[in-house]
């Protein structure tokens, strides 16, 4: 099927009105965010999402949460099913997705506590379903850029509102995980100037730009990697580092969310809406 100039349309599940229109997917640590909201059952053409989203409002905006890694982390980052994730928040209604994740410093001057906002990635995982243009529709999304620049804009607000200690941009290299990195991977990745070190920004981020969502990352700082260069003291990253680190920032990302969501344009003027030249639904067919 060949390529055509119009826009993906935004269809929600069943025909019935939106029920959402910004999405969080929330990473390790982060499971919960909408007290008291109502889930919602729904399977995609990829599956189901990691878990029942939940619908709820914050400051008069209708939000979907969903939990990246399942309520209790059951589903390690190379099992995540991305597509269908990113699916089921279409089907919703969303149209931008905010999505905190934790992420390693590749630098010694961005420190556990701090939050990158992400503006560019390295793709180093492998064998993911990593498009939603399998055939025989095929299309090739723009991804030079792969974070909103407008949603960027308005996380970088929040965080200044709040005084959160945080780096306006920073690439982020994904690796396959489960594991943490080896010194060597991480000194390569340091000596390419990268900033921070994550297992889920990919595919993530270029789904949501081939289904035409804005998207964003705040990346929530939780270790050194493998240490840092000159200072032995600095061990590296354990598993309970991460979550020791994330329990003291949870509470200050909802704050930070509840002044984001508000925030954000309700008339898109970036260019991620016309990303997508195929509808994913000819993929289908």
């Amino acid at each position: 099927m060949p390529e055509t100039s119009a826009p993906i349309e935004l269809v929600d599940a069943g025909g019935a009105a939106p029920q959402a229109e910004v999405g969080i997917i929330g990473g390790s640590g982060f499971y919960t965010f909408l007290e008291g909201a109502a889930e919602v059952e729904i399977d995609t053409p990829y599956g189901p999402p990691s878990a029942p989203p939940s619908i709820g409002s914050v400051g008069g905006r209708a939000v979907a949460f969903l939990p990246r890694h399942g309520k209790a982390h059951e589903r390690p980052p190379h099992q995540v099913n991305f597509r269908a994730n990113l699916w089921a928040m279409r089907e919703l209604g969303v149209t931008r997705v905010v999505a905190p994740c934790a992420v390693g410093s590749l630098r010694p001057n961005v420190h556990p506590g701090d939050v990158v906002v992400c503006d560019q990635l390295v793709d180093r995982t492998w064998g993911r379903p990593d498009t939603f243009f399998d055939g025989p529709a095929i299309n090739h999304v723009s991804f030079a850029d792969p974070y909103c620049s407008e949603l960027r804009s308005v996380a970088l607000g929040a965080l200044r509102t709040h005084q959160v200690p945080h780096h306006p941009e920073g690439t982020v290299v994904v690796i396959q995980g489960p594991r943490f990195s080896t010194r060597a991977e991480s000194q390569w990745f340091r000596s390419a100037g990268w900033s921070v070190v994550n297992m889920t920004q990919y595919p993530e981020a270029a789904l949501a730009r081939e289904l035409g969502i804005c998207y964003a990352a705040l990346g929530l700082v939780t270790d050194y990697d493998s240490g840092v260069d000159g200072a032995p003291d600095v061990r590296p990253v354990e598993m309970a580092d991460v979550f020791t680190q994330l329990d003291r920032n949870v509470d200050q990302v909802r704050e930070v969310l509840a002044t984001l969501i508000p925030g954000i344009p309700t008339t898109r003027q970036c260019q991620c809406s016309s990303a997508a030249t195929t509808g994913p639904e000819s993929c289908l067919t």
